[in-house]
C-alpha cells in the first residue's frame, strides 16, 4: 500500500472522477508503486493508424472503470499513476506520419527505394527518429525503474516498448516475455524500418537476457518470421489455431496455460498488443485478425502465472485503437495487470 494513502480522501464508492489521473485515483508520481507510461507512437504503421491517440483515450474513459478487483482486494491503494502524454513526441509523430503513409505507398505501388533519392530520405529521417523514441522510452523508463516502480508502457503501436525491455534488461539478468498478439512481429526491419512496430520482437531478442519469448495467440504471420522462431530455441510460438483445435479435442484452458508457462523463469514481463484479443473486443486495432483470445482467458494465464510462483516485472498494452469502446477494454486490461505486476 502506498505510504501516502490514508491521508487521502478518496470514496472507492463515489463518483468516477475526471480528474486527469488514471480511474479518478488520488496518486502522483511519487506515491505510486506502479506508473503508466504512454507512448504516443504509430509512425511505422502499415495498415489502421491512430493508436497514437489510444493512451489519452485510455485515460479519458479510465473514470468509468471501478476498483472492485476478485482477485486482488484493494490492490489499487498500492497507488497507479498515468503520466502525462508527450506532446513532443506526439508533435514529431505528427511530422513524420503523413511521410510514413507516403513511403509505404511507393513501396506497395512497386517503387524501388534505392532508385528515389526522396525515399531514401524519408526511410533515413523516420529510422534516426524511431531510434530516438526508442532511447526516450528507455531513458524514461530506467528513471522509473531506479525509482523503485513497477512501469505500464501504454502505446502507441508494438514498436514502443523496445526502450523499456532494453531497461529491464540492464536491471535484471534473465527474464522471459509473454507476448499476447495476432503477429509474431518478428520481421527483419520490414519496409526498410528498423524499428517497426512489425520488428519489434525481432529486435527485442538480440536481447541474451531475454531467455524465453511465448507468442500466444499468433494467427497472422509469413514464412520468414516462423523460421526465425523455429531457429531460435528462445521463442515458442503457440498458433490461435492449434490452440483452438485442441480445445476441440478436449485440452482446456488450464492446460494449454500451463505449458504456456512451463520454460518461462522467474521474471516475467507482459506485451500485449490487444489484436491479439478476438476482434470483437478491439475493432479500431490497427490490423484486426480473425479468432484470438478472449478477456477472461488473458486474464486466467496471467494469474496462473503468479500461482506457479513467478513474478510480473512490467508490461505494455499496445495497439489500442482510438475508439471508446476499445479505450475501455483497454483500460481495463491495464487495470488488471496493475494490480497483479510485482
Amino acid at each position: 500500500m502506498s505510504e501516502t494513502f490514508e491521508n487521502k480522501d478518496f470514496n472507492t464508492n463515489g463518483v468516477g472522477l475526471k480528474n486527469g489521473n488514471f480511474i479518478g485515483l488520488p496518486f502522483d508520481e511519487k506515491t505510486a508503486e506502479v506508473v503508466l507510461f504512454p507512448v504516443p507512437w504509430d509512425v511505422t504503421v502499415s495498415y489502421g493508424e491512430g493508436t497514437a491517440e489510444a493512451p489519452k483515450k485510455i485515460l479519458e474513459v479510465s473514470s468509468q472503470l471501478n476498483l472492485f478487483d476478485l482477485d486482488v482486494r484493494d490492490a489499487w491503494k498500492r497507488g497507479i499513476y498515468f503520466q502525462p502524454v508527450s506532446e513532443a513526441v506526439m508533435k514529431i509523430r505528427n511530422q513524420l506520419r503523413p511521410k510514413a503513409v507516403r513511403y509505404i505507398d511507393f513501396l506497395e505501388n512497386g517503387g524501388v527505394v534505392a532508385e528515389n533519392a526522396e525515399m531514401q530520405q524519408t526511410l533515413l529521417e523516420i529510422n534516426e527518429q524511431c531510434e530516438a523514441m526508442n532511447f526516450f522510452v528507455y531513458r524514461e523508463t530506467k528513471k522509473l525503474l531506479d525509482a523503485g516502480k513497477i512501469v505500464g508502457l501504454i502505446g502507441g503501436d508494438h514498436s514502443t516498448p523496445l526502450g523499456y525491455l532494453t531497461a529491464l534488461s540492464e536491471k535484471y539478468e534473465r527474464f522471459g516475455v509473454v507476448q499476447i498478439d495476432a503477429h509474431l512481429d518478428l520481421r527483419n526491419a520490414y519496409k526498410g524500418f528498423t524499428y517497426s512496430h512489425a520488428s519489434v520482437f525481432y529486435n527485442a531478442v538480440q536481447m541474451p537476457e531475454i531467455k524465453k519469448l511465448a507468442q500466444v495467440g499468433i494467427r497472422d504471420c509469413c514464412d520468414e518470421e516462423v523460421e526465425f522462431a523455429e531457429n531460435n530455441d528462445r521463442i515458442k510460438m503457440h498458433f490461435d489455431e492449434q490452440l483452438k483445435e485442441e480445445q476441440f479435442n478436449g485440452a482446456s484452458w488450464d492446460e494449454q496455460c500451463n505449458e504456456i508457462i512451463s520454460e518461462l523463469p522467474g521474471n516475467v514481463y507482459i506485451s500485449f498488443d490487444v489484436d491479439g484479443l478476438d476482434p470483437k473486443l478491439c475493432p479500431q486495432t490497427g490490423t484486426p485478425v480473425p479468432g484470438g483470445v478472449d478477456y477472461n482467458q488473458v486474464v486466467y494465464l496471467f494469474k496462473k502465472i503468479l500461482k506457479s510462483g513467478r513474478r510480473i516485472i512490467g508490461f505494455d498494452v499496445c495497439e489500442t485503437g482510438n475508439a471508446e469502446w476499445d479505450a475501455k477494454v483497454a483500460a481495463r486490461i491495464i487495470y488488471k495487470l496493475s494490480c497483479l505486476a510485482g
